[in-house]
């Protein structure tokens, strides 16, 4: 067979390609699916030679995390990379690290913050970068729908499950209800676990993880699933609805992978003759039926490291990720799945400038951006985690 040699190429900035950031919305995506911000400016190279030195001066005072989302510019200066749960477990291991500087988002440093010892102390680079599918579970909210669980005399019946990708608040509030917290690779073993314990699962903050889970790896119907709406009274749910239902999930979404459409599954078919696609268990529920294979994030980079060299592939997740991992394979042609997707705009908050500031800040004795959990959510908070790793 001959080799393919595929060449990455940059979407450009018109109207049928990248949604830059900032720079436009697409009506035909999830609400509130948008592009919001813009990218900080390019690096110089005289950062580059910063962070060496700030990073050599700080020796193994600090242990540098990043994210699989994170742009090359910073994953170069990572000590390990990988998603939000195996960075979290990296820092505990790290219990001589005085520094650990998260390269991700809130909720991940927050996690660390939970996991590690209390000599250490974590640096998230920027405290811009959050995630819009975290903060679409707040802890009043989710509070109140319990209070409507227990009137309607069904709270006994429901155990809490929140995906990684939540605050420590909600990580709290499933620890202190007896739930468990999950990732998008142990989301079957977390939801078989819960209905050995439960007859149904209130599955916090990404409706799509939890029915795609659900659904497809437990053999629910979509009909045993509810969309439980924070902002509509009673969750704009009926009383029935709550009492019949397995899955009870959170209208929360993640606003990069929620862009993905059938229709973007249906033109790479059209275009790529032979083409395999795989998506995240974030992609709405009708995407993840059209792909090929449905995985997480270290499943997508397994796959495709073990991809036969001339194979296609089109890919539904965050395009950095996508572009690493077609330049990394150049026998191999990885394409992003759709040609209207941005970056995740708060994972690319975290830049060179930040880093190398938040680094510089250390050298100087100074500690920038320190994110902590109050003791008694952190308590509760470890409990749901503890919970997850426990599970066989």
């Amino acid at each position: 067979m001959d080799l393919v040699t595929s060449t990455w190429t940059e979407p450009g900035n018109t109207a049928t390609a990248l949604l830059l950031l900032g720079r436009g919305t697409d009506p035909a995506s999830e609400r509130g699916v948008d592009c919001p911000g813009d990218l900080p400016a390019p690096s110089d190279p005289g950062l580059v030679e910063r962070a060496t030195a700030a990073k050599a001066a700080l020796g193994d005072r600090v242990f540098v995390l990043g994210h699989h989302y994170q742009r090359d510019e910073v994953i170069q200066f990572a000590d390990v990379t990988g998603d939000s749960f195996k960075l979290a477990r990296e820092a505990a291991a790290r219990p001589d690290a005085e520094f650990i500087v998260f390269c991700g988002v809130h909720f991940m440093a927050e996690s660390a913050d939970i996991l590690t010892g209390p000599g250490q102390q974590v640096i998230l680079p920027d405290l811009a970068a959050g995630c819009s599918m975290a903060d679409m579970a707040v802890l009043g909210q989710v509070e109140a729908a319990w209070e409507q669980f227990t009137d309607l005399g069904i709270a006994d019946d429901v155990v809490p499950v929140t995906y990684m990708n939540s605050s420590a608040d909600i990580k709290g509030f499933v620890g202190r209800n007896n739930g468990v917290v999950c990732t998008s690779s142990n989301a079957k073993r977390a939801l078989t676990w819960a209905f050995e314990r439960g007859q149904k699962v209130f599955f916090l903050p990404d409706q799509h993880l939890g029915r795609n889970t659900a659904v497809l790896e437990l053999g629910l119907e979509l009909d045993d699933c509810v969309l439980y709406d924070p902002h509509k009274p009673n969750g704009g749910l009926t009383p029935e609805q709550l009492r019949d239902a397995k899955m009870i999930l959170w209208r929360g979404h993640c606003s990069v992978h929620g862009r993905f459409t059938v229709d973007s599954v249906r033109e790479v078919r059209e275009r790529v003759p032979g083409v395999r696609v795989l998506v995240h268990p974030e992609c709405k529920h009708e995407v993840v039926r059209a792909a090929d294979e449905v995985g997480s994030t270290e499943y997508i980079i397994r796959a495709l490291d073990a991809a036969p060299a001339g194979s296609a592939w089109a890919v539904g997740t965050e395009l950095n990720l996508v572009r690493r991992m077609a330049l990394a394979h150049p026998d191999k042609q990885i394409m992003f799945l759709d040609r209207t997707v941005c970056y995740c705009s708060t994972m690319n908050r975290i830049d060179l400038p930040h880093l190398v500031w938040a680094l510089e800040e250390l050298v100087a004795g100074r500690v920038p951006n320190r994110i902590t959990v109050d003791p008694e959510t952190a308590k509760y908070a470890r409990l749901a985690l503890d919970q997850m790793l426990a599970l066989p």
